[in-house]
């Protein structure tokens, strides 16, 4: 018996996976071709929490000069900065005021994830359109190297300063962990409009040092004080240990009991978002589809990973879909143990 040959054979299902790819190649076009008809010629606007020069601001305006070459239609993207409340009002803004119809994406603190369970916030974080974060994050505390007070240890014998944004912000929240779960000597100083303005008193010498500052930050835009020994490093908070910080003790460590260590989880479960970007409620699902496909493709583009690069900006892109699950997590914590973390981080 001869058989055909494969090729006789395959030619079926050739045509028939053709027909489906071109079928789902018809679909691809009818949902991106309406959304880049809305976006072309538009601007999106990158509203960014905090005053300009800060972290937070870095790496919003790197992701607006690439993320448009990703997006049907291929928008330009606008930032512009929204301080107040430890970035809260951005948040606000964004939540209650903005358009929802994809033409305005932020950044705030990434605290805000939490914020509602641990404060008073209005805002619902699990309505958010979220759209990535464009890297987990590691934050340490950290002094001015005149300050008396540098090291772990130090922090409860002898009295210091803090530097703070606003209630519900990490620089407030986790300086206030220090005092309330373990007893450092340590006075607040809130309201400064963001890390760049705290960084500032820290060298005018109006605050010791602060908390809640990603060591991201502090690579990218502070190698002069690393190497000049400008600041000491006196306790890493994260989900993990970072590899730079080896001989950072890590706050975790400290807890003594099991319901000091998931009280601190709660808190510090939010740098998980260690750079955030979000939308308004309710936004077009080709829209929003839109957006998390094009941040997703911008934190794999050469370009854009080219100019991270070079600024020292780690890169370690959380997508959309884990955030949501982690929220659906901590929203899920009882109520006994929520309450303990609101406590420890109120003044």
């Amino acid at each position: 018996m001869v058989l055909p040959s494969p090729r006789v054979l395959d030619l079926p299902g050739c045509r028939l996976l053709s027909f489906a790819l071109l079928l789902l190649s018809f679909g691809y076009r009818a949902e991106a071709e309406p959304v880049a008809d809305f976006y072309r010629d538009r601007t999106i606007t990158m509203v960014i929490g905090y005053s300009a020069g800060g972290g937070y601001d870095l790496y919003a305006r790197v992701l607006a000069r690439h993320m448009g070459r990703h997006i049907p239609g291929h928008p330009r993207l606008l930032p512009q900065n929204m301080p107040g409340a430890g970035s809260l009002k951005a948040a606000n803004f964004i939540y209650s005021v903005a358009p929802r119809d994809g033409t305005v994406i932020a950044t705030a603190t990434r605290g805000m994830a939490t914020d509602p369970l641990l404060s008073d916030s209005k805002f619902d974080p699990m309505k958010f359109t979220w759209i990535g974060s464009i890297t987990s994050e590691t934050s340490v505390c950290a002094t001015w190297y005149t300050s008396p007070v540098k090291t772990w240890a130090d922090m409860f014998t002898k009295d210091f300063t803090m530097g703070g944004s606003a209630t519900g912000s990490e620089t407030d929240s986790f300086a206030l962990l220090l005092r309330n779960v373990f007893g450092a000597k340590m006075k607040l100083i809130t309201g400064y409009p963001g890390g760049n303005d705290i960084n500032l008193a820290m060298e005018r010498g109006e605050v010791d040092g602060r908390c809640g500052w990603s060591w991201s930050s502090i690579k990218s835009q502070k190698t002069s004080w690393l190497e000049q020994k400008s600041i000491n490093l006196l306790v890493q908070l994260g989900m993990q240990k970072h590899p730079d910080l080896p001989h950072v003790p890590m706050l975790l460590d400290f807890a003594s009991t099991l319901e000091q260590r998931q009280v601190l989880k709660l808190v510090l479960a939010s740098l998980v978002l260690g750079r955030p970007i979000f939308a308004p409620p309710e936004i077009p699902e080709d829209r929003s589809n839109a957006l998390r496909a094009a941040f997703d493709a911008t934190m794999q583009d050469p370009q854009f990973l080219d100019e991270a690069a070079k600024l020292d900006l780690e890169i370690s892109p959380v997508p959309a879909t884990p955030i949501n699950d982690l929220l659906a997590e901590l929203y899920r914590t009882p109520k006994s143990t929520v309450e303990k973390a609101a406590a420890a981080i109120q003044k």
